[in-house]
């Protein structure tokens, strides 16, 4: 659809991520410099009872290839905490992966038991060490968004507006703009101020998409 000037890609799986696509990020410009990544555990272990087709250095090797290709870009991921016997070590395998792929959006979800699955049927983490690992998950999570929005103020950023005032820059960081914009404009914007989970910023100039 070339009529469409924004792209992104989510929920990608980093076994998945061949010469083609590390092309089309690297040059497609209409592809965002930000990429979801499906990772799940940063744990080895973890991974191959998952059925996973990648490894936890797999997994920062993609990262670093990527921010190589395309500097600049940001990542999200999908993390899984408590997963059938999961160890506080392979946790922290997880937890340092946030640190060790330079992870910026993350979607935590503690393991649920699913009937019928092999999973169900491993050795299980009590409910509430998945409650509370999958809220140590989201902790550094906040912590590396609210890190990065700082990173932005001073900086502009080119804004798609979803609802009146409120959209997200190419790199998928919430925006409140100063003024009413219309849904659908697409905005170049200075980034004025952060909070710990979205920007502040002043139009400059938009057009309607």
């Amino acid at each position: 659809v070339p009529e469409l000037p924004r792209l992104r890609l989510s929920s990608l799986d980093p076994a998945k991520l061949d010469q083609e696509l590390l092309r089309a990020i690297a040059e497609e410009r209409r592809l965002m410099p930000h990429v979801h990544l499906s990772l799940q555990s940063g744990g080895d272990l973890i991974l191959k009872r998952m059925r996973r087709r990648h490894s936890r250095a797999h997994a920062i090797a993609v990262t670093e290839k990527l921010r190589e290709l395309r500097p600049g870009i940001v990542f999200g991921a999908d993390l899984i905490a408590g997963f059938p016997t999961e160890t506080h070590a392979l946790f922290t395998d997880t937890l340092s992966l946030v640190k060790d792929c330079g992870l910026t959006y993350l979607h935590v979800f503690p393991y649920s038991p699913r009937a019928n699955t092999a999973a169900a049927r491993m050795p299980q983490v009590a409910p509430a060490v998945r409650n509370e690992r999958a809220a140590c998950l989201r902790d550094a999570g906040a912590q590396a968004l609210s890190s990065y929005l700082k990173t932005q103020v001073g900086q502009h950023a080119v804004v798609l507006v979803e609802q009146d005032q409120r959209g997200y820059s190419e790199h998928f960081a919430p925006v409140i703009l100063n003024e009413p914009t219309a849904p659908g404009s697409v905005v170049t914007a200075r980034i004025i101020g952060a909070t710990k989970n979205e920007l502040r910023a002043e139009a400059r100039t938009s057009c309607v998409v």
